[in-house]
């Protein structure tokens, strides 16, 4: 027989019972065999000490042979699951139940369990005595990493076959309460209008727990802890403990008066048992939003300010204003509006958005004359309507003053531009019109003057006092500074006010054309073939710079005089502004001829003028064009000139090559001249060497003992007295000499020039002008002979003649010592 030990690992940790159930044929009986209450501690101490049970593999079942003896089935018990508590102490590893077969008695049987936490992953967390059947867990066991295992128990015996059907087996791990709830954020952000009613939603805070959400351990209740602020009350906000909804309780919200609200929300397991639940804490900050609540209020009744006449853009006064709602915003924004007293629109209000102060500004100019002071009236109000119940403030109206100042005006030309007609040609002072100004400061009597400010073609005048325009030209439309018949004048009209003031006007006239410009032919030149062709002909026009009627249709004719230009030419007319000129001849000799044209225009009275057109005519080929040599012989060059020209060309070429020629032969002539002195020994336009060291073997024939001192100055000293060598170094003390520093200052230089000179300039001993002067004294005595023998000067007469033969160079040099004897 199948037989079931049990112990108490079915007992929950809350308060639930153990359940069995028993499997009857096809039904199946539930049976509560117990349901009791017990302490945490002791329900565990009772589970782990108490004897574990066996579970058998269920009796294989066969069929009998004889058809009609048939064996009852006995009734099995169904295997409850294995509870184990999380978290446990141990000591481990803990025998849970021992596996055990019918037949191990007659065979050797070996047991083992397979799954995941055996042989799978998370393996080592169970294992079995393969000979007792002993199951064990190693170690504690965390529900929340794992909740359950299902595994499978196998008997087979000594050769590995199976001698039992496995079974399955399954481990509930029992929930301890060892997690507190978790909120998902440390703090919350809510907002709720102000003025709002009670139970308005706000905000709404979640807290979870890692425990098992279908027992107390996992169940989350939510409380308020603290407020902050107290004000209007300490408790204006509620929360619902099982959803974490925060809503308002009272009604009393302001955020002009309080603008957050500091909530500490609390979570508690074991709903919300404090006891023995586990707690956590979390903030809400209630923000409480703003509603235009608050309208705006100007500060005083009555504001006032001062404008000039004449003037826009200018800020007369600022409006200030007072709003308790949320700064910059729509419900703290102001604007401003004139409600009345300006009904032409002078000012507006623009409203500061840093200040909310309205700049009450003239946009359009104000008139001292005609209004000297505005009373305006005007409302304040925001962007945003104010909330439902609330009534504008009375100080959201308020009255402005504001006075006009006078100031001097610039007089006025009542018409400007102003526009006249007349026609060109007026003569000079002809009077055109008054052109006179206005003064708008009527409570001022001021005189007004006039001048002229722009007159391109200098035609016009202007009567200072009472501005009457003379013209001081004749009037001309056809001249370059009349467009389209205008001529535009600038005059300046200014008053005698402090500080003066000035306008200006503009003069327009209109000139009306008259027939005072004669036509001109066009074209002046152009060129016919020497015989007469049907294509050989001429188009003629003219232009003429009056206007209509005064220009064409015009008449073209050939004057009488002289009587050959009628024969040879005739002109016919093709339209009123175009004729044709033809040789009326059939032929005419090559050449430049200049016919004269009689031109009229169709003025009243017309005028004519008599042009000239200057006509090549000129051979021509197939086609009717000039040929190159006919276009010559047209132009007047006959051969003789050609001739002519090509001379003159070959006499200009000559002579340029006869200046080339002689000016080579000049040049060998100068270089092949020679020198009266040796080249080497001309120091003219040669470059002479000094500080030259040494030129090689040459140095070595020098005799260097003439450049060493010598042992006595005997020679100098035994020389009779009154006799001395003026080129020689005297031999008495010469204590006057300025000692020189082995190495001067730059800057101290001049000075030694200027001593050296002092002292030279002081020596009773110096040697003459024209002797050699000791500068600086290196050493007395000397091997080597005096230089004095080298003296130049001769008792008889030098003949400087030959610097006459040395070239222009030397011609002033021969000048002063060749002429002595003439002088």
């Amino acid at each position: 027989a199948t037989h079931l030990l049990l112990n108490l690992h079915g007992v929950r940790s809350d308060l639930h019972g153990v359940k069995y159930t028993r499997v009857c044929g096809d039904s199946q009986r539930t049976f509560s065999f117990f349901s009791f209450q017990i302490g945490f501690e002791e329900m565990l101490s009772r589970v782990w000490e108490s004897q574990p049970r066996v579970i058998k593999f269920s009796r294989r079942h066969q069929r009998g042979s004889s058809a009609n003896s048939l064996r009852r089935q006995k009734r099995d018990w169904v295997i409850p699951p294995i509870n184990v508590p999380e978290n446990s102490r141990g000591p481990f590893p803990h025998m849970l139940v021992r596996i055990r077969s019918d037949q191990d008695k007659d065979v050797g049987i070996r047991y083992s369990i397979t799954g995941a936490g055996a042989d799978q992953p998370p393996s080592g967390i169970y294992n079995i005595d393969p000979i007792s059947g002993n199951m064990f867990v190693t170690q504690p066991l965390d529900r929340e990493e794992r909740a359950s295992f299902h595994l499978r128990a196998h008997a087979v015996d000594m050769n590995g076959n199976q001698v039992e059907n496995p079974i399955d087996l399954y481990i509930y791990v029992i929930d301890m309460n060892d997690n507190r709830p978790e909120f998902q954020n440390q703090v919350y952000n809510g907002s709720v209008a102000e003025g709002s009613k009670p139970g308005s939603s706000v905000m709404q805070v979640t807290a979870t727990d890692s425990d098992d959400s279908t027992t107390a351990n996992g169940m989350v209740r939510y409380r308020i802890l603290s407020q902050t602020p107290h004000s209007p009350i300490p408790n204006m906000f509620t929360i619902n403990s099982e959803t974490g909804d925060i809503v308002t309780v009272a009604a009393g919200l302001d955020r002009e008066k309080v603008s957050q609200y500091t909530i500490i929300v609390q979570a508690t397991d074991m709903e919300g048992n404090l006891n023995f639940g586990l707690s956590n804490t979390a903030t809400a900050l209630i923000s409480i939003t703003d509603i235009n609540d608050n309208p705006p209020e100007l500060t005083v009744r009555t504001f006032s300010g001062e404008v000039p006449e004449n003037k826009v853009n200018v800020v007369v006064t600022n409006l200030t204003v007072v709003d308790r709602d949320q700064p910059h915003s729509p419900n703290w924004n102001a604007v401003y509006r004139i409600v009345s007293g300006d009904p032409s629109g002078h000012f507006t209000i623009r409203t500061n958005p840093i200040t909310n102060e309205g700049m009450l500004t003239v946009v359009k100019p104000v008139d001292f004359e005609m209004n000297r002071a505005f009373m305006l009236t005007v409302v304040v109000s925001n962007q945003a309507h104010l909330a439902s119940g609330i009534q504008s403030s009375l100080q959201s109206t308020a009255g402005v003053t504001i006075s006009v100042q006078d100031v001097n005006e610039p007089p006025v030309f009542p018409v400007n531009p102003k526009t006249i007609r007349f026609e060109e040609g007026v003569p000079a002072g002809t009077t055109l019109t008054v052109f006179a100004a206005q003064d708008p400061d009527h409570f001022i009597h001021q005189i007004v003057r006039y001048s002229k400010l722009s007159d391109p073609a200098n035609w016009l005048k202007i009567n200072r006092t009472n501005g009457q325009i003379t013209t001081m030209a004749l009037l001309d439309r056809e001249s370059m500074y009349v467009k389209n018949n205008m001529y535009e004048a600038t005059f300046l009209a200014y008053d005698n006010g402090s500080p003066q003031a000035s306008g200006t006007g503009t003069l327009q006239i209109y000139l009306i054309d008259v027939n005072d410009n004669a036509p001109v032919l066009i074209p002046k030149e152009a060129q016919i073939c020497e015989r007469a062709r049907p294509n050989s002909r001429i188009n003629i026009t003219a232009s003429d710079a009056d206007a209509e009627p005064n220009v064409g249709p015009f008449v073209f004719e050939l004057p009488s005089f002289p009587a050959s230009i009628r024969r040879n030419w005739t002109i016919s007319r093709l339209s009123g502004d175009y004729a044709q000129l033809r040789l009326r001849i059939p032929y005419l000799e090559a050449g430049v001829y200049v016919i004269p044209v009689i031109v009229s225009d169709s003025g009243n009275p017309p005028l004519s003028n008599r042009s000239m057109i200057r006509i090549k005519v000129c051979p021509c080929d197939n086609n009717g064009d000039c040929s190159a040599t006919g276009a010559v012989a047209a132009a007047g060059l006959g051969t003789g000139a050609i001739i002519a020209i090509l001379i003159c060309i070959i006499i200009l070429l000559s002579m340029v090559l006869l200046f080339v020629v002689w000016m080579k032969r000049r040049e060998k002539e100068r270089q092949a001249k020679p020198l009266l002195i040796d080249p080497e020994d001309d120091v003219r336009d040669n470059i002479l060497k000094y500080d030259e060291e040494g030129g090689g073997e040459e140095d070595q024939d020098y005799d260097l003992s003439q450049l060493q001192q010598p042992e006595s100055l005997d020679h100098i000293i035994s020389k009779p007295t009154g006799v001395r060598r003026v080129d020689e170094r005297p031999v008495i003390a010469e204590s006057q000499y300025p000692v020189r520093p082995s190495m001067p200052h730059p800057g101290d230089i001049g000075d030694f020039i200027n001593d050296g000179l002092r002292a030279a300039d002081n020596d009773p001993t110096a040697p003459p002008y024209d002797s050699l002067l000791v500068f600086d004294y290196e050493g007395s005595g000397s091997t080597a002979g005096s230089v004095s023998s080298l003296n130049s000067t001769s008792s008889g007469d030098q003949d400087y003649d030959y610097l006459n033969d040395w070239g222009p160079r030397f011609k002033k040099l021969a000048d002063l010592y060749g002429g002595g004897e003439d002088d």
